[in-house]
């Protein structure tokens, strides 16, 4: 058995306009890079990008919005992004705002197969205009529904050529629960290594929820936004 795929362009030979792609990292940290970068050079438009950040303008999936290719943003926190702001206040961008919690919920929910689940969170605000609410033991929840993609693009540290994958520190974030809710899972890792260097019991992603792998190449991961002391 081997997954692995020569390029990034290869990766995502089967993408298609339309397509709902849940992209892994928490702001510049642990994106897949290569991954944005051949979406960008194929042009696949109309995308559906389900995400914790939408990048910054000229870096992550802010590449993306800059050429006009995604259609709709399902987030968390998008404040680094003005082109972002512009899209959707003229209309050209649709936005669905999460809370963190619900977000990574929805989509854990998705790759465990549970349709949809009730938290307290958003309940009296907006978040839960139109949903469905219920008391249980005298606290007001809402309904939230499970999130899936149709691809996943994830950024791994390691992994070797059945798909099995170990993540560095803070960018194993959304990552890991995101290899397990999509139907076309791609994982582009720093290294890849022969079978049995990846220690069993430190192995983040079985290789069981991945379909493709690559080497990726030329990593810049920038710094959202650097702080130092004077």
């Amino acid at each position: 058995m081997d997954k692995r795929i020569s390029s990034a362009e290869a990766a995502i030979d089967k993408l298609s306009d339309g397509a709902t792609i849940l992209m892994g990292g928490f702001g510049l940290c642990g994106i897949p890079e290569n991954l944005i970068a051949a979406v960008r050079r194929r042009g696949t438009k109309d995308l559906t990008v389900v995400s914790n950040n939408a990048g910054v303008d000229d870096f992550g999936i802010g590449v993306l919005l800059q050429n006009r290719q995604v259609k709709k943003m399902i987030s968390t926190y998008v404040g680094e992004n003005k082109l972002f702001e512009q899209l959707v206040l003229s209309g050209e961008l649709q936005v669905e705002l999460n809370p963190q919690g619900t977000f990574a919920e929805r989509i854990r929910a998705g790759g465990a197969g549970i349709p949809a689940f009730f938290t307290p969170t958003g309940y009296g605000t907006m978040v839960a205009e139109g949903k469905e609410t219920r008391e249980f033991d005298g606290r007001a929840y809402v309904l939230e529904r499970a999130l899936r993609g149709d691809f996943a693009f994830v950024k791994a540290w390691k992994g070797d050529r059945w798909g099995n994958l170990m993540y560095r520190k803070t960018a194993r974030n959304f990552n890991p629960m995101m290899a397990t809710a999509a139907d076309y899972v791609v994982a582009e890792v720093e290294e890849l290594v022969e079978l049995g260097q990846l220690p069993p019991d430190q192995i983040h992603t079985p290789g069981i929820f991945v379909d493709a792998i690559l080497q990726g190449s030329r990593y810049e991961k920038r710094i959202e936004r650097r702080t130092t002391r004077k």
